[in-house]
């Protein structure tokens, strides 16, 4: 019986980004899925804070070299790669200097958000499928974590959805409290669209006239986990209106082996789906 392949996306990770929830949960989740004998990729922005000669980043020159366009503008893309300190693991990164080379991650030093964030998850995500293409591996799980991940389950189930390498993939969104999409320009529907998608297609992730990344990636995904204690009940409202899967906030060391319980029931679940 052939590994199960699980694709982690995260937008921040322990030890290249300060410790926060996201950055916690990836670090340790990625562990244990290794530990559990699952075949594992992770893959996360390349940000200017990341200390690339102390973590040992370089350029993997067969993935880097495409380009990635962005409201119409293309986009170099490089990908770097560094080994997970104390685990047999690697870590890929999508880097751009337009996009990655400032010092801060999202807001300024003033506390602002940065006006192209939008514009920087957008190229992230569709880099990220990219470089999976290029990977060759099909992943049987694309597991999401933070709002710079919130268009992959859209990209998943419609631009990408009859590629052989996405097109049984199970995707799972976490959610945590944090987002900029406040900042969001009134176009970001059309800067965000792939493949020839219209505006209608990503209705879900719009409110009015504001944008709502949360909403629009549970429509999308197949399965979402509550990541941290803050999330609003109204998303958990949308959840359970939309009858997703869900996995509750856990608490403590325990939390990682839900996690694997929870993948093994959604792979069940394709199983079942395609016999």
């Amino acid at each position: 019986m052939s590994k199960k392949k699980v694709l982690i996306v995260t937008q921040e990770m322990d030890p290249y980004t300060e410790l926060t929830e996201i950055s916690a949960i990836a670090r340790k989740l990625s562990q244990q899925i290794q530990d559990e004998g699952m075949e594992i990729r992770v893959l996360m922005p390349r940000y200017g804070t990341i200390n690339e000669r102390r973590h040992r980043l370089h350029e993997v020159v067969r993935l880097s070299g495409m380009n990635i366009i962005v409201d119409d503008d293309d986009f170099p893309l490089i990908i770097k790669v560094a080994s997970l300190p104390g685990a047999r693991m690697q870590i890929y990164f999508l880097d751009n200097d337009d996009f990655f080379k400032r010092r801060q991650m999202f807001e300024d030093e003033q506390g602002v958000p940065f006006d192209d964030n939008a514009d920087r998850m957008i190229f992230f995500c569709k880099g990220v499928l990219e470089t999976v293409k290029k990977f060759g591996w099909a992943p049987d799980i694309v597991h999401c974590h933070g709002w710079m991940t919130s268009l992959l389950p859209l990209y998943v189930k419609t631009a990408y959805h009859h590629d052989p390498l996405f097109q049984n993939a199970k995707v799972v969104y976490s959610i945590y409290n944090q987002t900029m999409e406040a900042s969001f320009p009134e176009e970001f529907s059309e800067k965000a669209s792939i493949n020839n998608l219209e505006a209608e297609d990503l209705k879900a992730y719009q409110n009015g006239s504001t944008v709502s990344l949360h909403a629009g990636a549970i429509e999308f995904s197949d399965a979402i986990v509550i990541g941290d204690e803050l999330t609003a009940e109204s998303q958990q409202e949308a959840i359970q209106t939309l009858g997703k899967a869900v996995m509750t906030f856990q608490e403590a060391e325990s939390s990682f082996d839900n996690y694997i319980n929870f993948y093994h029931t959604l792979l069940e679940e394709k199983v079942e789906t395609e016999s």
